[in-house]
This record gives structure tokens, C-alpha cells and sequence, in this order.
């Protein structure tokens, strides 16, 4: 009897060993990464060009993701509060719903499907063809040249790419109350800007902060953990793509339980 707890209790410990050190390992990484920021070098040409690749590479479709939102809820909003008779404050609605949710997690959400895989499955490239093993050889640092460029572009472009898609979302939301709602222009705009408070403002600006280190380090994290030749390439850049998404979820439910907690306060 005491032999088959024991055997138990070293079942449990197994099963429950690997996933805690994947955490201690991710969050050291994202120690290092950060920490990086403030050391030198910064590689500010790889800084640029991540920048590129994840700001104006995912443009076309934040931007048609954000418009199709925005129509999306005016015409959902619209039809519900036509049954009180207050289809003019559809402009309201739309606002609030992009700017606090939709705008900061679909942006996130298109982002971490482009780029943390991307990232994912680049490093693993290098790591598997052993160029990350090389760099060390050669004495540099491959956190500070491969993971840190990466956090910063993407901390930097996700909250810009999320202000874009709100934008784009409001004015597709103003293309439905103009043109099929029969809302005048100025009625609308007005109602857009005075629902938008300064707790709805900084919501939307911290959750793609947030997510964008979550987007960033996921991709390679799971990058640096590549094994197994290209099958293993491709298994980590599923895996980022599912661990950024589920944390993307689990994020924005923690930080809007804050906010809105503060404003009940």
C-alpha cells in the first residue's frame, strides 16, 4: 500500500515536472530579454528591420480585419438597439467595443499568427542547422542579437498596429451608419469621441503592450527549444502559435477584471 503511493506520488511528480520547468525556462528567458534592453550592444539594424517585417508586414491585414470589426458591429449593434429606438448611439458602441477588445485582441491575435510563428519557426531553423551554436562560438550572445530585437519591435509596432485597426474599425463602422443606418456624419463622430473616456483609452494602449511580449516571446521561445530537424521546426511553430493565443485570451481577461474593477471603484 505505502509502495503504491509512493509510486503515485512519483507519477505525479514526473507529469508535473516538465511543464514547470518550460515556465521556469520561458520566464528566465524573458528575464534575459529584457534585461537585454538596457545593455550593449542593441543591434539597432535588426531593431529596424523587425520593425518592418512585423509593422508594415501585417498592415494590409490588420487594417482589413480592423474595417470588417468595425461593419461587423455597427450592424449587429445597430439591429439591437433599434428594438429601444437608440440606433444613434451605435457609434458609441462601436467605439468602446474596439477600442477595449476587439481592436487590441484581433490585432494581437493576427500578429501572433504572422510573426510569433515566424519568429518560431526561424530560430528553429537556426537552432536545428546549429547557427545559433556558431554565434555562441563566436562570443556573442544570442538573446541579446535574436530574442531582444524581436521583443522591442514588436512592444513598439503592436500598440501602433491596434491604434490603425481602431481607427479603420470606427470609420468602417461609419460607412454602416451613414450609408445604411441613415446616421449623420457629424452625429456619429460626436458620439464616437464622447463615449471614449481616459480608462478606455489606457486599456487599449496597455493590452497590446502586454501582448506584445507575450506574441514575441512565445515565438521564440519555442524557437529556441527546436529539436528534431524540420519536423521539430514545424511542431514549435505550432506550439507558439497555440501557447500565444490561449495567453492572449487568459491576458485580456485578467486585465479587464482590473480596469473594471477600477471603474466600479
Amino acid at each position: 500500500m505505502v509502495a503504491s503511493e509512493c509510486g503515485d506520488r512519483t507519477y505525479l511528480l514526473d507529469l508535473l515536472k516538465e511543464p514547470v520547468l518550460d515556465v521556469q525556462e520561458f520566464f528566465l528567458l524573458a528575464g534575459r530579454a529584457l534585461k537585454n534592453i538596457f545593455r550593449r550592444p542593441h543591434y539597432g539594424d535588426d531593431i529596424i528591420l523587425q520593425m518592418d517585417a512585423i509593422g508594415v508586414g501585417s498592415l494590409p491585414v490588420v487594417v482589413m480585419i480592423g474595417c470588417f470589426s468595425g461593419v461587423v458591429m455597427a450592424l449587429q449593434m445597430s439591429r439591437a438597439l433599434a428594438q429601444y429606438g437608440q440606433v444613434g448611439k451605435t457609434g458609441t458602441l462601436v467605439s468602446l467595443t474596439l477600442v477595449r477588445e476587439l481592436g487590441p485582441v484581433l490585432t494581437a491575435i493576427m500578429v501572433a499568427g504572422r510573426n510569433s510563428t515566424g519568429m518560431a519557426s526561424e530560430l528553429g531553423s537556426m537552432k536545428v542547422t546549429e547557427q545559433i551554436d556558431a554565434m555562441r562560438a563566436l562570443g556573442t550572445d544570442p538573446i541579446q542579437k535574436l530574442v531582444t530585437p524581436r521583443v522591442i519591435a514588436t512592444c513598439v509596432m503592436l500598440p501602433l498596429l491596434t491604434i490603425i485597426a481602431d481607427f479603420v474599425g470606427m470609420v468602417g463602422g461609419f460607412m454602416i451608419a451613414k450609408f445604411v443606418l441613415s446616421i449623420e456624419s457629424r452625429q456619429y463622430w460626436t458620439s464616437v469621441w464622447r463615449a471614449l473616456e481616459w480608462n478606455d483609452v489606457t486599456q487599449g494602449l496597455l493590452k497590446p503592450l502586454v501582448f506584445a511580449l507575450v506574441v514575441s516571446l512565445m515565438g521564440c521561445y519555442h524557437g529556441l527549444r527546436t529539436t528534431g530537424g524540420t519536423q521539430g521546426v514545424g511542431k514549435s511553430t505550432t506550439q507558439a502559435m497555440v501557447a500565444a493565443t490561449v495567453l492572449i485570451f487568459v491576458l485580456d481577461v485578467l486585465i479587464t477584471k482590473v480596469f473594471v474593477s477600477q471603474g466600479g471603484s
